[in-house]
């Protein structure tokens, strides 16, 4: 996601958007339990029609504990949210108490560009952390399990909103960065737990749909960190230590209902050999007794994991079998963070304005808006239309938006008013267009592309490329931005271009199949090319010569045919 210190530094102006503080208060609570209670409504419903699958047409039912342990999952996503955004508003206070510190410490305010210069180090400290915690996912998953892992990492969540939290009345700059720091790892390693978690609970038929929540929670955590963050609620000078501290809240409610949450079948049955048990946590996800394909897709990839060595970060990119798959993981990632979206944001401020929209704010509520609604949006169509196809009408719209909006931006010199509103309609196509496939997709691709045995590597190399690109985009911008002006978004439209063409060749569809049905295929398939044709026995071939073309994993044995479930 987008996390850059400017593009909400007009959250002050909103002011005039409501009418007391109750209201807010009151949006705010109804905000985070509606959204993330509703969403599970709209899945419910939404997957009467989604149950029948190919292989037998037997129906996937939702149950409630499945439900319950999916959106526990998702507090970690709307955290990480959250503390993206969270910073941005009330960065002028923060500022003025590095000053205010030092003045109480050494007995002399803080230069200019020593705050600066930490203001700085303290925003991109939270992107170095999440590049450390994305990397040490698998590490903790191998060791203690899906569930256990998020509860350990909620310790991290308290440690660091306390530090930011008592800051301010121990007059220690320090103990933010140190916080921002502890944050950024905590979400970091949130940004593989939950799609991994969510991934292997999921029925095959709404995995994608399950997915997709990840994203959901972000966008939703950063539009309540939004509305917290204003003056009048808790960005104000004396209360901005509460706002950042806030995070241990729902660290606090995630660890008490992981109580009650499942250990992923996956890691029970393939990782600890614990049928039994694996057994029980299916009966009580899916609601029914058919768990046995369920069971015996476990047992297939557990039986070839077992005659494999530990697959470690190294391997996959030295191990032909996991090169491709993991190439198409790091891609789909860095389209996401390389897609310019921190550049529309940037520029949405002045389209608005030259659209007659007097309060630059209205940019950043409705692009928070688009946000949310598309990436519902997304979690409907992920099952229908597939991944590949939602990824490449993202990366198609975005590209043709960013054309649109370099274009406009020249004309609005002129200040003509037909332009203003053809501009301000591109940058909410950009938008819902980057949630309706680079947004979501990215984060859970990773899951889906690799059996049990490279998944936590696999997981923790994709978040690292996220994080790592999320960092460069924070660093390098600024001087794209100076050097280029409003025509950086030709850079981001080549490199879309460039997105959905490698989208268009080299990856497959995972609609609809298990994981070991996708694994098998890369790992059948010859690394010389993603289109070539295999001439040997028992060699998988993914076609992938038509976007609206369903991808076929097909094995050949002799004469017999047998074509993967493709619904």
């Amino acid at each position: 996601m987008y996390r850059g210190g400017r593009i909400y530094s007009h959250f002050a102006a909103i002011k005039s958007l409501f009418f007391s503080k109750g209201f807010l208060l009151g949006f705010g609570t109804w905000l985070y339990g509606f959204t993330v209670q509703n969403a599970a409504a709209r899945v419910l419903t939404s997957s009467v029609k989604m149950e029948k699958m190919a292989n037998g047409n037997k129906k996937k039912h939702l149950t409630g504990h499945l439900l319950f342990c999916v959106f526990t999952a998702a507090i970690g996503s709307l955290q990480f949210g959250y503390n993206t955004g969270v910073i941005n508003a009330p960065y002028e206070k923060i500022q003025a108490f590095f000053r205010n510190a030092s003045q109480e410490r050494y007995g002399q305010p803080m230069k200019d560009s020593t705050v600066t210069t930490l203001w700085g180090f303290a925003v991109a400290i939270f992107s170095a952390g999440g590049m450390v915690g994305a990397l040490s996912v698998g590490t903790l998953v191998n060791k203690f399990g899906r569930r256990k892992s998020m509860l350990l990492c909620n310790i991290l969540a308290l440690i660091g909103g306390g530090l930011m939290g008592l800051s301010s009345v121990s007059w220690s700059y320090e103990m933010v960065i140190l916080g921002r720091l502890v944050i950024g790892v905590f979400c970091g390693l949130y940004t593989g737990l939950t799609p991994m978690y969510v991934g292997e609970l999921a029925p095959t038929s709404l995995r994608g749909a399950f997915g997709t929540l990840h994203q959901l929670g972000i966008v939703i955590g950063i539009l309540i960190a939004q509305i917290l963050g204003l003056d009048m609620l808790l960005g104000s000078q004396k209360l901005w230590p509460l706002l950042l501290g806030l995070t241990v809240l729902p660290a606090v409610l995630q660890s008490i209902m992981l109580l009650f949450c499942s250990e992923s079948p996956r890691y029970l049955l393939i990782n600890l050999q614990e049928e039994d048990k694996a057994r029980q946590v299916l009966l009580r996800l899916r609601g029914s007794h058919d768990i046995e394909d369920d069971v015996r897709e476990m047992k297939e990839e557990a039986s070839k994991m077992a005659m494999e060595k530990k697959v470690s970060i190294l391997e996959l990119f030295s191990n032909p079998i996991y090169r491709q798959p993991i190439i198409i993981a790091i891609v789909m990632n860095l389209s996401q963070q390389l897609s310019g979206i921190n550049a529309v944001f940037y520029y949405s401020t002045e389209i608005f304005k030259k659209a007659g929209i007097t309060e630059p704010v209205y940019a950043t509520i409705g692009a928070g808006i688009v946000n949310t609604i598309f990436t519902v949006v997304s979690l409907f169509l992920v099952e229908r239309a597939g991944r590949r196809t939602l990824q490449m009408i993202g990366l198609g719209g975005m590209a043709v938006c960013a054309l649109i909006i370099t274009i406009s931006l020249q004309l609005l010199v002129g200040e003509t008013p037909v332009v203003s509103y053809v501009a301000l309609l591109a940058v909410f196509g950009f938008v819902a267009t980057f949630e309706i496939g680079p947004g979501p997709i990215p984060w859970f691709i990773a899951t889906e592309l690799f059996a049990q045995g490279a998944r936590p590597a696999a997981v923790a190399v994709g978040g690292c490329s996220n994080w790592t690109a999320n960092f460069l985009v924070g660093l390098c911008f600024p001087l794209l931005l100076t050097a280029c002006g409003p025509y950086v978004f030709i850079i981001f439209f080549v490199l879309l271009v460039l997105f959905f063409l490698f989208t268009y060749f080299w990856v497959p569809e995972t609609k609809g199949r298990t994981f070991e049905d996708i694994a098998s295929g890369f790992a059948r398939k010859p690394a010389s090319g993603p289109t070539q044709s295999s001439q040997t026995e028992g060699v998988a071939r993914m076609s992938v010569s038509s976007p609206t073309e369903k991808v076929a994993m097909v094995e050949f044995s002799g004469n017999e045919t047998k074509a993967g479930a493709n619904p």
